[in-house]
């Protein structure tokens, strides 16, 4: 008998197995359809976590420079010690790094701690009380919870159960905190301040040779720990120009709270040091630079994976002032040995006299070439009187200008058609009905527009206003027409010139001056002879560039190049160039301006002409307009004084212009044979800017019109 042949089970096996291996995938396959379909976007959410941190480092600041090249501000370096913590790192983790880096560097300048305002013991102002006592808490926390009952911390949540804590450390526990623990402490407070994935500095200042070849040496043993170069702004001319070239925060206070919000969506770290003030804020955008930026991997957990530098960054663009910083310094010196001269000579009469302030500038393409506020700080008796420079008033005071302004209401009347060239008045002092007589400093006669404006006739202006009120009949002792629409009509002419208005200069702040509100005849006659109305320096500057260039408002500048880096603090190639702007061309006639520009001619160059005295001898034809102003002094409501403002507009050569200026002494004393310090600024100024060019000419020095290496700042200096 056969026997019968067995079937082989195998093709069974596998096909069972392959029908369990179909139905997993089949089920892997749903699952992930589901997670697509449904979980597809918590699940990318998911992978994110795990990439893309990008981090910004600040690169060198740009350097300042003068028009001839001299660098203004530059960038010391310095030693810095910086902390770049990983995301979710516990205080444990910082404290204890915090003790570990003591080792190697000292953050309070003394082993002998201070004490705060309640006896406290701090390290120097590194340390606060609420410092010392979150390091208690962390040092004691089982001995520091204690101090709560079981039903307190079942009635508080984490929050409140930490803040009670706090309010029961006591002096006593504090007391406990050693010398070698506060430099722990005040380090840790650096470290806590840092954000993720973003260096902070722990100490820029005074960090030694030793300390930062040491901490280099440990950085493996220091997670999150590296040394850097870091720099601090160094201005090489002290004082001199500070308030415009501004200032830049420091690490702690990093960017501005007030502007947080632009910061952070360009870019900016919020320990990242920018410009506060002054050009540094201006242009703040420029001088920072192209931050380096860093990609940082982490996993979910935050531990870092991998850094990828994205973009190496770009220092600081340069810039490239107007000023000149020799002429600069010789115009501050100017104000202040006239401005001294004048409150000695004069000393009681004058003692309300503190300050001078002085503009000039290029009429035909709005450079700034120096601007100047100096103030005399009297002495008390032990310390000497000394100066001050305040130059930022120059931008931000306004005061009345007087008869400095009578070029822009002469043609204010000629454009508003209620004078023409050559019109007559007699001038005698006014007399409307129930009002204070108004009058020039004497009688002149009869005058016609240039009469007006080189003997500076008050009466003259008196009758343009009462004209462009609608008064053209007036009787001495009888009431006027008046419409007060004539002073929007006044104000209007003016802003043509820049006064009253913004000039538009690079800066963060100006003053635009104050406006009066009584709109009456009499009001508006004062307006006309600068009695009203207050300008700032820079905004007569403006207003007499003006008259200077042929009637072509143009916006004052005190930046005139960006330019690259250059090797060595040099100057690299132009990226851009800072080009004229004219805001406005002034409304009127040509014929108009240029009577008027003869009018002012005649003011520094004819006999009689209110400046003759000072400039008839100037060998480069000058030419512009004095002005006095009424000013009352009161505190708390009283009149204490009866003074006047001083001041001076100017250009030259009247027929071809190359440098224009204001001057602005305010509160002078009511003096016979007053020291006339207005003319005196001026006309220095005016010298010095000419001889100054002569030599130059004879030297052969130009002005950046090429990269300049350190070698030629050193030279030129």
């Amino acid at each position: 008998m056969k026997k019968k042949k067995k079937k082989p089970h195998l093709p069974l096996r596998l096909n069972i197995l392959f029908f369990m291996i179909f139905l997993l995938f089949s089920a892997l396959i749903l699952r992930l359809g589901v997670v697509q379909i449904l979980y597809g976007e918590d699940a990318q959410e998911e992978i994110n976590k795990k990439v893309n941190q990008v981090t910004n480092l600040p690169v060198p600041r740009g350097i300042i420079f003068d028009r001839f090249g001299r660098v203004i501000v530059d960038n010391e370096p310095l030693y810095s010690i910086t902390y770049t913590p990983q995301k979710y790192t516990k205080a444990e983790e910082r404290l204890d790094l915090a003790e570990k880096l003591s080792a190697y560097i000292k953050m309070c300048e003394t082993n002998e701690p201070e004490k705060d305002e309640d006896g406290v013991e701090v390290c120097s102002d590194l340390v606060k009380e609420r410092d010392m006592k979150d390091y208690w808490i962390l040092k004691n926390k089982e001995k520091a919870y204690n101090r709560l009952s079981a039903e307190e911390r079942a009635s508080m949540d984490d929050k409140e159960e930490y803040a009670e804590v706090l309010d029961r450390i006591s002096e006593e526990d504090l007391a406990e905190i050693t010398d070698e623990e506060l430099e722990v402490i005040a380090i840790k407070r650096e470290l806590d301040q840092a954000f993720a994935l973003t260096p902070h500095i722990v100490k820029n200042k005074g960090v030694t040779e030793e300390e930062y070849a040491t901490v280099a040496e440990h950085l493996n043993e220091l997670p999150g720990i590296n040394v850097a170069a870091d720099w601090n702004r160094k201005y090489l001319f002290e004082d001199t120009l500070k308030y415009y070239l501004g200032s830049v925060t420091s690490s702690d206070e990093g960017i501005l709270k007030d502007n947080m919000d632009y910061y952070l969506t360009h870019g900016y770290s919020r320990n990242d040091r920018v410009g506060r003030s002054g050009l540094e804020a201006q242009y703040e955008t420029v001088l920072s630079g192209e931050k380096t930026r860093i990609q940082h991997i982490t996993d979910k957990e935050g531990n870092l994976i991998q850094s990828e530098v994205l973009y190496p960054g770009e220092q600081g663009k340069n810039l490239v002032l107007t000023i000149d910083m020799e002429y600069q310094q010789m115009v501050d010196e100017i104000v202040r040995e006239e401005l001294k001269t004048a409150i000695e000579k004069f000393p009681q009469q004058n003692k309300h006299m503190n300050d001078a302030m002085a503009v000039v500038m290029d009429p035909n393409t709005g450079e700034i070439l120096a601007i100047s506020g100096q103030r005399y700080v009297r002495g008390d008796g032990v310390d000497e009187p000394y100066f001050e420079d305040q130059s930022f008033r120059a931008v931000s005071d306004a005061h009345r200008p007087g008869s400095a302004v009578k070029g822009a209401t002469v043609l204010a009347g000629y454009q508003s058609g209620v004078i023409d060239i050559g019109t007559q008045f007699y001038d005698r002092p006014i007399k409307i009905k129930d009002t204070p007589e108004k009058s020039s400093y004497r009688t002149l006669g009869t005058v016609n527009d240039l009469d007006a404006l080189r003997l500076s006739s008050n009466v003259y202006m008196f009758f343009i206003a009462l004209r462009m009120g609608g008064e053209y009949n007036y009787q001495p002792n009888h009431s006027v027409s008046f419409n007060p629409d004539a002073f929007k009509e006044m104000r209007n002419y003016f802003k043509q010139f820049g006064l009253g208005t913004n000039t538009g200069i690079d800066l963060p702040f100006e003053s635009t001056g104050y406006k009066g509100s009584t709109l009456k005849a009499g009001t508006l006659m004062d307006f006309a002879i600068g009695q009203y109305d207050t300008f700032t320096t820079l905004q007569l500057a403006q207003y007499v560039s003006t008259i200077a260039n042929g009637g072509y408002r143009i916006k004052p500048h005190l930046a005139k190049e960006i330019r690259l880096p250059g090797h060595e603090n040099g100057l690299g190639p132009v990226y851009q160039s800072v080009t004229p702007e004219v805001l406005n061309k002034i409304e009127m006639d040509d014929r108009y301006l240029e009577r008027v520009q003869e009018g002012f001619r005649q003011v520094f160059q004819e006999p009689g002409g209110t400046a003759y005295y000072e400039f008839a001898d100037a060998p480069y034809k000058p030419a512009g307009k004095t002005g006095t102003a009424q000013n009352e002094i009161y505190e708390d409501g009283k009149l204490v004084a009866k003074t006047e403002n001083l001041t001076l507009v100017g250009y030259a050569p009247y027929d071809k212009p190359e440098v224009a200026f204001a001057v602005v002494v305010p509160n002078t004393g009511i003096v016979k044979g007053q020291y006339q310090v207005n003319k005196q600024i001026g006309r220095r100024i005016l010298d010095a800017y000419f001889e100054l060019k002569e030599k130059r000419a004879k030297e052969g020095i130009q002005e950046v019109i090429r990269p300049v290496s350190e070698e030629d700042n050193s030279a030129e200096s």
